[in-house]
């Protein structure tokens, strides 16, 4: 792959996060019934990055869990275990309105299988989506309710969204 161009660098990729934080408290009206959880890998290190502009700037702990949908996934072979992937969530879901959080949504699947892999937790009040990039091309009719940015991008390119715990550092690329 060939670098096409640097989309955000860590400044821009943390104003975005505080940026969707702002909006996930107005349209909740606060943050006393979210939760997050972010959907592996990525996903993650985003939901923990949005928790933590919280905490410094509201005082308010979220509760941040996680989900691995490898085995919720409609377009990737089911493995023969019968494991459906792993999820980390240490708190009740039920009656919460839990705020996805994953790095790029691109066709939706990801996002269908995360909606899948919470529902088989409990049955929040609503499920919300929270992306860094939105790149287009959907397959399935699933919009993000918060966006940091939006990239039009052909098929032959790739968005690499770039976070510490991974990469070494924070940004995002594209690639061709």
């Amino acid at each position: 792959m060939e670098l096409k161009s640097k989309l955000m660098d860590e400044s821009a990729v943390k104003r975005a996060l505080k940026r969707i934080s702002f909006e996930i408290e107005e349209k909740n009206k606060g943050f006393s019934n979210v939760c997050l959880i972010g959907i592996k890998r990525r996903g993650v290190s985003l939901a923990q990055m949005i928790a933590d502009f919280v905490r410094q700037n509201e005082d308010v702990a979220l509760p941040v869990g996680s989900v691995d949908i490898a085995g919720y996934r409609d377009d990737r072979e089911k493995n023969d275990s019968g494991t459906c992937g792993d999820a980390e969530v240490g708190f009740d879901i039920t009656g919460k309105d839990v705020i996805l959080v994953d790095d790029v949504i691109h066709k939706g699947r990801t996002v269908r299988a995360a909606m899948d892999a919470v529902l088989s937790l409990g049955r929040p009040s609503t499920i919300q989506l929270a992306v860094l990039i939105d790149r287009g091309h959907r397959e399935l009719p699933i919009r993000p309710d918060y966006v940091g940015k939006n990239i039009p991008t052909s098929s032959a390119e790739t968005v690499i969204v770039k976070v510490p715990e991974f990469d070494g550092e924070t940004g995002v690329e594209i690639y061709r």
